[in-house]
């Protein structure tokens, strides 16, 4: 079960550096509790459920956040929320802005695009979308990178570029098999990208 306090991070989600955030001005002035209420409503509406929203403001019992919790500087300030939609679970983060409220505020609007897109778009396009969102299996539930790419278990840890551009290759060539759009699957595809993500970061280039 994902925490909401502290934050869980999603691990193939990028960080922004600290010095990289933005001040988030350009939204409305809004509290933590009351963003936190119109993002939760937007993910109702797209059909969401079992949210847990993820971030380092702590929480009370109702899962909203202390009064004085909400107003404090903090240092990572980054939100992630986690659902289920249709049975499937998804993902989504946001830390590209100096305050929690804002990085809410940024996901909310992201919902709210999404929905505009299954109004205009249709439900296929929408979906096609959330793609890009599922979750990737618990840490502790995955197989080493090296046995879902196809690829010796007992190589040395840090063995360079020929590694990668091999497991790159093995990667390319499971996607296309695995991909929902060839008969594979959602979950093989989260497991592949899971493995090269963290081959890509094991071999330095991630």
């Amino acid at each position: 079960m994902t925490d909401a306090y502290p934050l869980a991070w999603p691990d193939d989600w990028p960080r922004t550096p600290a010095g990289r955030r933005k001040s988030g001005s350009n939204f409305a002035r809004r509290d933590y509790a009351s963003t936190i209420r119109g993002l939760r409503e937007q993910l109702r509406l797209m059909g969401a459920e079992h949210v847990v929203i993820s971030s380092n403001v702590p929480i009370r019992a109702d899962g909203m956040p202390y009064a004085d919790a909400a107003r404090r500087r903090i240092d990572d300030p980054g939100v992630a929320i986690y659902f289920r939609r249709r049975g499937r679970p998804f993902a989504m983060a946001r830390d590209a802005y100096e305050r929690p409220e804002h990085n809410l505020r940024s996901l909310t609007l992201a919902i709210e695009a999404l929905r505009q897109l299954e109004r205009h778009g249709g439900g296929t396009m929408l979906e096609k979308a959330f793609e890009g969102f599922a979750a990737l299996p618990a840490p502790g539930a995955r197989r080493p990178w090296r046995a879902v790419l196809g690829m010796s278990t007992d190589l040395p840890a840090a063995t360079g570029r020929r590694v990668l551009m091999e497991a790159e290759a093995n990667y390319r060539r499971l996607a296309k098999d695995a991909h929902p759009d060839n008969g594979g699957s959602h979950e093989r595809m989260a497991e592949l990208n899971a493995a090269i993500a963290e081959a890509r970061k094991e071999l330095g280039n991630g």
